[in-house]
């Protein structure tokens, strides 16, 4: 009965974490850096795990661009235009990061500790030692 109880709760998890789905902002050619409510999309599950944010030094001003992004194509995209971004005329520059709206405005630093680690780093091995615990607690 215990087993039964944990391979539910452990498959509701996995159910649940596994198909992870991203925010981020989306705008196409904005003059304004489109960092607002209504620029906010739902990224593909599973497919789109990144945002992509590229900045464009135009004659006219900086132009924004932003989307959700396979960490495959951001990652190369990003790695071929770095030679182009440079912050002056026709500069073009992408970025590419995989946390909620993190193709946002940059957020202001905070003095971090350096024993601060973010959740995303722990969740994963936070969550195996205590299937093993529970597991052990189990079976033993």
């Amino acid at each position: 009965m215990q087993l039964l109880t944990v391979s539910t709760l452990l498959l509701s998890f996995f159910s649940s974490g596994l198909a992870l789905q991203i925010q981020c902002y989306q705008c196409e050619e904005m003059t304004h850096d489109c960092s607002t409510p209504e620029f906010i999309v739902n990224c593909t599950v599973n497919v789109q795990d990144m945002c992509q944010k590229e900045v464009l030094v135009k004659d006219d001003g900086i132009h924004y661009r932003k989307s959700c992004a396979s960490s495959a194509a951001c990652l190369i995209a990003s790695s071929g235009y770095q030679q182009f971004c440079t912050g002056k005329l026709n500069s073009v520059c992408i970025t590419c990061c995989n946390t909620p709206l993190c193709n946002g405005p940059r957020q202001k630093k905070r003095a971090q500790s350096s024993s601060a680690i973010t959740l995303n780093t722990l969740q994963v091995p936070v969550f195996s030692l205590c299937v093993l615990l529970l597991l052990r607690s189990i079976l033993c």
